[in-house]
């Protein structure tokens, strides 16, 4: 007897196209690598560059995405319907919106003449734009969506249950966020925070219009590698090197992810 749950024949051929797609394009990246001058090309002075501001804006975007991402995502996930709805559409505007329209709309924010930049650079003299700030400010803004999203859900899936309980029996509202409430969604923050460092780490659109393109100042990895293949920056080499490396810390960061997720449901 046929499994009943078995798949149209026709079906496979689409399904092969989409594959095909999004496989085949890193595999002609990767037959297009020089592989035995990819080691040099990672270490060269400019690359190293690039990759070395690239981890220290990314995982600092990061820690500030998940310094005000939770606390967003529990009030989103803890008002009403109306509220609830509003916050968690206008967090996740950065999702649709494209980078470039995000490069602009900081550059309308903190720039010179921006609503609040003009502020800060006239009384303090502070100008925020294509500063090593920049980079992190607009990785934040990018990425942030994607730990909110993950962390609500998890809250919501968590339920108020337990919460409740703990309130009845007189713990305050600190006391039941942090021995309940951040347990029961830990899953969801750390999930949230892997995808999150991967999408700092990956940004260039709002980065590029915000933050510019300057060596060792903003030139993170994907400037890098769009500057080598303009014919400036990083020699071409370098380019297909650290694009064979961001596809290396994508892989390694699905994996960790997968593994997270699935290492619940084989405990008892």
């Amino acid at each position: 007897m046929r499994d009943g749950t078995g798949i149209p024949r026709l079906l496979y051929l689409p399904a092969a196209v989409a594959f095909a797609l999004l496989v085949l394009p890193i595999v002609g990246l990767i037959v297009r690598a020089d592989w035995p001058r990819v080691p040099a090309a990672i270490v060269s002075a400019e690359a190293l560059s690039a990759l070395g501001l690239s981890l220290q804006t990314a995982i600092t975007a990061t820690v500030l995405c998940v310094i005000v991402g939770v606390p967003l995502a529990l009030v989103i996930a803890r008002s009403g319907p109306r509220i609830g709805g509003l916050l968690r559409a206008l967090s996740t505007l950065p999702l649709v919106m494209p980078p470039l329209v995000g490069g602009i709309a900081l550059l309308y924010l903190l720039g010179r003449n921006g609503l609040v930049g003009g502020v800060l650079d006239l009384a303090f003299g502070i100008r925020i734009p294509f500063t090593t700030a920049a980079v992190v400010i607009a990785q934040s803004f990018v990425a942030l969506p994607f730990l909110v999203i993950s962390v609500e859900g998890a809250l919501r899936t968590a339920g108020t249950r337990f919460e409740t309980v703990a309130a009845t029996l007189g713990a305050s509202r600190w006391t039941v966020f942090r021995r309940i409430t951040l347990p029961l969604i830990l899953p969801g923050v750390v999930a949230g925070t892997v995808l999150c460092f991967a999408r700092a780490l990956g940004e260039f659109g709002a980065t590029a219009l915000f933050a510019g393109n300057a060596a060792g100042i903003t030139r993170t990895m994907p400037l890098a590698i769009y500057t080598a293949f303009n014919g400036a920056g990083v020699a071409q080499d370098s380019a297909i090197a650290l694009s064979l490396l961001l596809i290396v810390v994508a892989v390694v960061i699905l994996l960790l992810l997968r593994s997270w997720r699935t290492e619940p449901e084989r405990r008892p």
